[in-house]
């Protein structure tokens, strides 16, 4: 590969590290919120009766991986392979998180998702030439 298509390319992994910092800050955020809240439950009725989750479990879960994402994301823009691996993995576990957040909060977990799905792409399809960029 030469030089030329692999610095275009480049783009993708920082692409891909700044989104991992953004959505780390706003998970971080957004857990701060959760854990923060007077009122930190969500109330679902079904066929049963009424379920009821504590909301402020997933704020500390998220503020945890916000805090990963964003140091994972400045270890990235280094191009370090480690912190591509992790980020991959740490990236599929918030998307997880967003789908169970996905009755609390729909658009922004819908959106969040999405990022993450192309933040995986990046990372997978062009993450070698974040190493080669270094």
């Amino acid at each position: 590969m030469s030089d030329t298509a692999g610095s275009g390319w480049v783009g993708w992994g920082w692409f891909a590290a700044i989104i991992i910092i953004i959505a780390g800050v706003f998970d971080a955020l957004y857990g701060l919120v959760a854990i923060l809240m007077p009122q930190s439950s969500y109330f679902v009725v079904g066929e049963g009766g009424l379920f009821l989750f504590d909301v402020s479990g997933w704020g500390w879960w998220h503020l945890i991986l916000g805090v990963a994402l964003v140091l994972i994301g400045l270890a990235l823009i280094t191009g370090a392979t480690w912190a591509r691996v992790v980020a991959i993995i740490l990236v599929a576990f918030n998307g997880l998180s967003q789908l169970a957040l996905l009755p609390v909060q729909p658009w922004w977990s819908l959106i969040v998702l999405t990022l993450d799905i192309i933040v995986i792409y990046a990372l997978t399809v062009h993450g070698r030439e974040l190493k080669s960029a270094a």
